[in-house]
């Protein structure tokens, strides 16, 4: 008898569809057939069951927050039973030590978490029985069925297991340490908020923090273009004045010199350069570029894309997700033309067909064995499904996966950069672009943006003469940079701040030395906006000054590089190719949490918040502190209740009350207790330093009126 253990619910179920089952409680039991003679049972994990233990596990002293206890560093690490998992853990637990059972099948997802989430219950069970491996990258019938054929000796996959305890070890030991030691140092700051570090999460924030200043300290400059508009043997074009390759004269006084000198003046083409550039169709989906590019094209987040393109996989629609790779093998590129004669059955894309290319077996950009890692690319499976059925999201993003792959049967996109160079008077040079799409090809596949429109210049020849019909100048000022969108921060995590904006980055990076991995990226960006670090906004990313804080804090030490951190995720990734010691790397990690905590207390006297609202930063949610009750509603009957970031009445849901108080107002946190006289009627303590503007003010809050006043004692208003 065997057992399976897959890493979700729902992925079990589809793993026991294509055989006879009955459904049990946390399990199903298989019955005997062609692959399991004696039947089989297949239970489930829910994500995690098991977590890392806490501090005070190791140590009771280590429970307390101080400076005096850290580092804190257990000399063995342990996983425990998450306990709200505890009931399904014992499922699986009972399942391992029934006597019955012989092999352990382990069908968690076919990457590094997969491998940690499954060994983790097995070795917490204690049981030491036989174990392979089913790694497939499709949950298709087909695919499930070839894979319990085909299962690996669970050594194959061993490092993998290796290399994800590394890296949760090591985020455990340097997020404990570095966060404790910022709060505490922070705190004496009088910032009474939990500053959480890590080490991944802090260099993605330092290089959003980066991007933020960059912005704030941008003075714009005023600039002046010169644009004439000349007429050439009847023909009207424009072009804009240049020198040394520069279009803009810094000088208004001298823009209008250069636009009086051309006023009316005789013009001549001086050459006329044409160029002609070839772009290949884009590489297939990697989870970073599918990311990207569904972030640009819908602005979903990093997480939403991951969700929907998951929730294809789990129906048998898509490959696996997580892939870092762009490539397939052969064995997936013979499926392709079956998959596209199924495709072009649907509305959608029938006018895509017939293709320019049957094949692509032998095109090395698509298919490559030895670049194909734990997976290959996000491509669609031979279970195809016809969009119009699916809801909008899903649509959406099966749409964009199945024309990559229709892409790469399509020709190359040419066109024809052409730059017409006139002389005015034989002194003041023109400059006009213009571009011409030579051949569509794989554009007519993936849709472009309709600023990517043809602007063709005049029919003209060098030599030609006409003359200055018209001249202008035209004021602008220099722009700061841009903030990045949630899909360019992916991809600048993945490149470790080097942010490259084109879909060639597995061609120009040899060797990606990334923040995080595909599988965690989107999750950091999710956890920076819940510990309220960044905010997200019409899909840009600012830094809140609570982020900028930390970035201060911690200044130029390694726990901010994004390029040590990408050295340490590479090191990560040789453990889990057998390449590199897991022993090693955590003494390694053990050394720099000590060097983290020692570095942070010797600088913290240094420190300079010079305008950030530190006064804001103040912790205002305690899980101790939700729901509790502090007084009744001042429109209603309803209860008055601790929301988290602000109190509000319990009759929301059922009368609509929309009775709400911040827990901070103009920079300075309400106590409870002042909270409960304004709910009582009576007026606050006197509440020293509100800040509007550059003004602050002391008084006291009322509640008048429907609505909290300001009540001040005297005339104290200062600067």
């Amino acid at each position: 008898m065997k057992v399976i253990i897959a890493e979700k619910p729902d992925q079990a179920a589809t793993l026991c569809a294509q055989f006879q089952r009955v459904k049990r409680d946390g399990y199903f039991e298989i019955k005997p057939n062609d692959l399991f003679p004696n039947g089989a049972y297949c239970t489930w994990a829910i994500g995690h069951l098991t977590q890392l233990s806490a501090p005070e596990v190791y140590k009771a002293e280590w429970k307390k927050w101080s400076l005096s206890m850290l580092p804190i560093i257990p000399e063995k690490f342990q996983y425990e039973v998450t306990k709200s998992k505890t009931k399904q853990f014992n499922v699986v637990n009972q399942l391992l030590k029934n006597p019955s059972v012989n092999e352990i099948i382990h069908a968690g997802d076919a990457g590094r978490e997969g491998e940690l989430i499954i060994r983790n219950i097995i070795s917490l069970s204690g049981v030491k029985k036989p174990l392979k491996r089913l790694w497939i990258s499709s949950l298709t019938p087909a695919s499930i069925l070839e894979g319990f054929r085909q299962l690996l000796d669970d050594e194959r996959t061993k490092n993998l297991y290796y290399e994800a305890y590394s890296r949760a070890c090591a985020d455990w030991l340097v997020g404990m340490n570095a966060s404790r030691v910022y709060s505490l140092l922070l705190k004496q700051k009088g910032m009474n908020d939990v500053f959480s570090a890590g080490r991944v999460q802090t260099p993605t924030l330092a290089l959003i923090v980066k991007r933020e200043k960059e912005i704030e300290h941008f003075k714009p400059e005023p600039f002046w273009e010169i644009i004439a508009t000349f007429k050439v043997n009847g023909k009207k074009y424009k072009g804009k004045w240049q020198k040394d390759n520069q279009t803009r004269v810094l000088e208004e006084e001298l823009a209008r010199k250069i636009a009086s000198f051309c006023q009316d003046k005789p013009a001549e083409i001086k050459e006329l350069i044409t160029e002609r550039k070839e772009y290949q169709p884009p590489l297939l989906f990697n989870l970073s570029s599918l990311q990207a590019t569904a972030n640009k094209a819908f602005k979903f987040s990093p997480k939403k894309t991951l969700d929907i393109v998951q929730s294809l996989y789990q129906k048998g629609i898509v490959s696996y997700p997580r892939s870092d790779s762009t490539y397939v093998t052969k064995g997936e590129a013979e499926q392709f033309p079956d998959i596209l004669t199924k495709l072009s059955q649907f509305e959608e894309y029938k006018d895509l067909f017939p293709l320019p290319k049957q094949s692509i077996l032998n095109n090395t950009r698509y298919v490559n064995e030895k670049k194909v890692t734990d997976h290959y690319a996000i491509i669609p499976t031979e279970q195809v499904r016809d969009p119009k059925r699916m809801s909008g999201d899903e649509q959406k993003m099966y749409d964009m996966i199945v024309r990559r792959l229709i892409a790469a049967h399509y020709e190359k996109a040419i066109f024809d950069y052409s730059t017409l160079s006139t002389l005015v008077d034989g002194r003041a040079e023109f400059i006009t672009k213009g571009k011409q799409q030579i051949q569509e090809g794989w554009r007519k596949v993936i849709f472009q943006d309709d600023k990517e429109k043809d602007e063709l210049l005049p029919n003209v020849q060098k030599g030609d003469k006409g003359h200055v019909d018209k001249i202008e100048t035209k004021e602008g000022k220099t722009q700061p940079p841009k903030r990045y969108t949630e899909g360019q921060l992916i991809t600048l995590m993945k490149t470790a701040g080097k942010y490259l904006d084109n879909d060639e980055l597995e061609k120009i990076l040899s060797k990606v030395e990334g923040l995080g991995t595909e599988a965690t990226r989107a999750g950091i960006i999710t956890m920076l906006q819940d510990r309220k670090y960044i905010e997200v906004k019409k899909n840009q990313v600012f830094a809140t000054d609570k982020g900028k804080v930390l970035i201060e804090a911690v200044g130029d030490h390694v726990l901010a590089s994004p390029e040590m951190t990408a050295k340490w995720e590479q090191r990560l990734s040789e453990i889990g190719e057998g390449q590199a010691s897991p022993a090693l790397f955590m003494e390694q990690t053990k050394k720099l949490s000590t060097k983290i905590v020692s570095d942070a207390i010797s600088i913290a006297t240094t420190w300079n918040f010079e305008g950030l609202n530190v006064e804001s930063i103040q912790r205002t949610t305690s899980r101790y502190s939700i729901g509790k009750n502090v007084g009744k509603c001042k429109l209603c009957d309803g209860d008055i209740v601790d929301k988290g970031e602000f109190y509000g009445c319990t009759n929301y849901k059922q009368t609509k009350c929309n009775f709400t108080i911040s827990k901070i107002i103009l920079s300075k946190k309400i106590s409870q207790t002042n909270i409960q006289k304004l709910l009582k009627g009576d007026q606050t303590n006197l509440i020293k330093g509100f800040k509007k503007g550059d003004k602050t003010f002391d008084a006291k809050l009322d509640w008048k009126e429907g609505k909290i006043q300001f009540i001040f004692e005297s005339a104290h208003t200062k600067n």
